[in-house]
């Protein structure tokens, strides 16, 4: 199930270095948002302190009206997928171990395999469950990476650059790919992006300048989007 997020005057600093000053964001449940902004502009340590990876110095996270500290960080992050610029699978597993392995080493209450094979077929590798990542292209090990951070099914999708590493026609089949995701399960997602053609797909573009929001525009979807996304937005 989608959840709401809200930042409420967060400010993260390191030293020397302040990623967050007074930040203040509101996503509803089920929406799409894309952080842009040069590097260095805040948009990574927003998904980090939202996934409970980092805590604010000033500030508050809520998650579904909850504040996040007063949540188990643990069962938070199983909520949450995760999909990154670099695709992080492991080398000597198989696709579908790879998909599998963030519940390896837990209970679940479903047939991990099972879920893991229909994630394979949503993402369009269905038939490459068995194979190794190096026999992969890299849009194809990133739709690994997409399958492997739904296998939870969660209620937010955080995506860091998710097309960074690809070439523009394979980054752009990522990301349709993840809107139609969005649809097809039900998520709440936030994408870091330098790509202004991935930002156009999200319901919302909020722009980030040293640290702090300086603009936040709804977004009407374009007829080339809607045309690629198969007519799924209003």
């Amino acid at each position: 199930m989608a959840v709401s997020v809200a930042l409420r005057g967060v400010s993260r600093r390191y030293p020397g270095l302040t990623a967050l000053d007074g930040v203040d964001l509101e996503v509803a449940a089920g929406e799409v948002v894309a952080l842009t902004g040069s590097s260095g502009a805040g948009k990574s340590t927003v998904l980090h302190v939202t996934g409970g990876m980092d805590r604010p110095d000033e500030g508050h996270v809520e998650i579904d009206g909850t504040e996040l500290t007063a949540r188990d960080l643990d069962a938070h992050r199983r909520r949450i997928g995760f999909v990154f610029q670099r695709f992080h699978l492991l080398p000597a597993l198989t696709v579908l171990d790879n998909v599998l392995a963030p519940v390896l080493p837990r209970r679940v209450d479903f047939d991990r395999r099972e879920r893991g094979r229909e994630l394979l077929d949503a993402v369009g590798l269905g038939n490459r469950s068995d194979a190794l990542p190096s026999q992969l292209s890299g849009g194809q090990q990133q739709r690994v990476a997409v399958a492997r951070a739904l296998i939870n099914r969660p209620g937010l999708l955080l995506a860091d650059e998710p097309t960074g590493n690809l070439d523009s026609v394979i980054g752009r089949e990522i990301v349709d790919l993840l809107m139609t995701l969005r649809e097809r399960y039900g998520m709440t997602m936030l994408i870091a992006t330098h790509d202004a053609e991935v930002a156009a797909c999200g319901d919302r573009v909020v722009r980030l300048q040293d640290g702090r929001v300086t603009s936040d525009q709804r977004l009407t979807p374009s007829a080339d989007v809607l045309d690629r996304l198969g007519g799924l937005r209003p």
